[in-house]
């Protein structure tokens, strides 16, 4: 029987999903916008508040008293001018630009002891930190601006492999002070961190514990550089952002997030060294920005596991070009804490120099989230560690068999999906592998289309739980062609205009009982020793050529 309390609950049912699909269709032709900060012309001048550029002065009152005195004046703009700067942390405020000079360096001090503990967000879960050197919690219309640099004194919160290090590098980090493993084989900053580490300890906030719990392992708790929470209207421009603890750049659900000409930097050996986390943010620009850092570069995250789906805050709407990445774990990067989704991301224009991997997109069963809708094109690399296309849903997972990872599991809130892409444009001169993508059995990676590629690399394709993935004019140059495309339990691929080396051993092998409908068309055959081949129960009705 209908009643007005169920009529009420279809109708807001049926409102939701109409909200739901009347969301923006964005495309190359209508790019997501972002609105920018508008400051007051106004200026205060941390001298002004008795600061000092002799690189000793504390200079931590003076600063964050010039930006309440320019927040309660209705903002504008805090100078920093030109020298160098020490201090604690400092915690902006709305209508609040802080403009650091050409040649003004803002160095955060050592002392560990000026950064309080707090709450905050380790790798998308809630966590003991130490104070952000630079932070900003619930502010609208707040800026980072000017020439100069800003310097979080990493290397004395961070521990470092012997392997990481020259010997002459390794014989100066051990004189410096710290304490070693017990192997000798890995340098901590105290002995309070050594314990945390090697008895994995956690610094998660779980229910009844609060930060001042943590006071026995402050010193493992390391800050990232700049934290912007719940933020509006943020942007960072034209300063250079180096040797953070941690992350170094980490905007958590703000919207209207503007990160433009900047450089951010790292050591190559920086543990947890990324160069920009966009975590849970609504409408983003990054534009014109160099890296060189030591983990992820331009990552996407939104939270992790069942704590990021709750949230239920996808980092969506953005737009990433004209980048250059160096040194990172990946250029461009999503995941690994996803849990959230991610959607209507747009990237080109960007140069990966050296870095791990090119496009790299990982999850792991239990993770959870929907990333959807990601565009690249004009993605050019050079001399990628290991590959230039990456994907990976058994994240930091090993198994004993093929067998094992075989196994299906069932379809719940923790299965990640990564679906509905379209990469064009990609070149890339050097890598260990082309395209590597590994779905789950029960999840294959799906919907992703990679039109005008040439890439050179070791090897060329490995497929594995992909469906529905076209490949349309893909040129593979490649030092191993036996073979030059490897599928394992793919189902709907798609291989038109795939170009490759005279004289390969063999074009593609087809494995997995679970591999059908896979096409080929307009393909030169003749190039190859040997076209196709079948293992581990593949039928060979799988594959049909045309």
């Amino acid at each position: 029987m209908m009643t007005i309390k169920n009529l009420a609950k279809i109708t807001l049912a049926a409102f939701s999903f109409l909200n739901a699909e009347a969301q923006t269709e964005y495309s190359w032709k209508n790019l997501p916008k972002v609105q920018q900060p508008v400051f007051r012309r106004d200026t205060v001048r941390i001298t002004a508040f008795g600061a000092k550029p002799d690189g000793h002065t504390l200079n931590t009152q003076a600063i964050n008293q010039a930006i309440d005195a320019c927040n309660k004046k209705g903002g504008g703009v805090v100078l920093i001018p030109q020298g160098l700067w020490m201090t604690g942390p400092v915690v902006m405020k709305s209508n609040v630009n802080l403009h650091l000079s050409e040649a003004a360096t803002l160095l955060f001090t050592t002392d560990k002891s000026q950064y309080a503990l707090t709450e905050g967000f380790y790798e998308g879960k809630s966590a003991a930190r130490n104070q952000s050197p630079i932070s900003g919690l619930k502010l609208e219309n707040v800026a980072i601006t000017g020439k100069g640099i800003v310097d979080g004194n990493g290397d004395v919160w961070r521990a470092v492999h012997r392997g990481q290090l020259t010997e002459s590098q390794w014989k100066e980090k051990v004189a410096s002070g710290g304490v070693l493993k017990d192997d000798g084989k890995t340098w901590y900053p105290s002995e309070q961190f050594k314990k945390a580490s090697t008895e994995n300890k956690s610094m998660l906030l779980t229910p009844g514990k609060s930060p001042a719990d943590f006071a026995d392992m402050k010193d493992f708790l390391r800050p990232n550089l700049i934290v912007f929470n719940n933020c509006k209207k943020v942007l960072l421009e034209g300063v250079t952002f180096q040797n953070s603890a941690a992350w170094c750049i980490h905007p958590l659900m703000c919207q209207d997030l503007t990160i433009r000409n900047v450089r951010v930097k790292n050591p190559e050996y920086a543990h947890n060294g990324d160069g920009m986390d966009i975590e849970s943010c609504k409408n983003f620009l990054i534009e014109g920005c160099t890296l060189d850092v030591g983990d992820d570069a331009i990552c996407i995250k939104s939270g992790k596991d069942e704590e990021g789906r709750k949230r239920g805050m996808p980092t969506e709407n953005g737009v990433i070009q004209n980048n250059t990445v160096y040194n990172g774990h990946g250029g461009f990067v999503v995941g690994s804490e996803m849990s959230g989704g991610a959607r209507n991301i747009f990237v080109r224009n960007c140069t990966f120099m050296g870095t791990d991997k090119g496009l790299r997109f990982k999850s792991v069963r239990g993770r959870g989230g929907v990333v959807e809708k990601i565009f690249a094109k004009d993605i050019y690399m050079k001399d990628i560690a290991q590959e230039a296309v990456f994907f990976d849903l058994y994240y930091f997972v090993k198994f004993a068999t093929d067998g094992e990872r075989d196994m299906r599991e069932v379809v719940n809130e923790g299965t990640p999906v990564f679906r509905d892409m379209h990469f064009e444009n990609i070149v890339c001169n050097g890598a260990t592998k082309g395209v590597f993508v590994r779905g789950l059995p029960e999840m294959p990676v799906r919907n992703i289309v990679m039109e005008n590629m040439v890439l050179t690399a070791e090897t060329g394709m490995e497929l594995t739980d992909a469906d529905q993935i076209r490949f349309k004019n893909v040129k593979l140059l490649t030092k191993h062609t036996k073979p030059v495309i490897l599928i394992d339990n793919g189902t709907g691929l798609s291989f038109d205009n795939i170009q490759y080396n005279d004289h390969s051993e063999t074009l593609i092998s087809v494995n997995g009982a679970r591999s059908k409908a896979i096409t080929m068309q307009h393909t030169d055959l003749s190039k190859a020793q040997k076209t196709k081949e079948f293992s581990k129960g593949a039928d060979e009705k799988s594959l049909a050529i045309h």
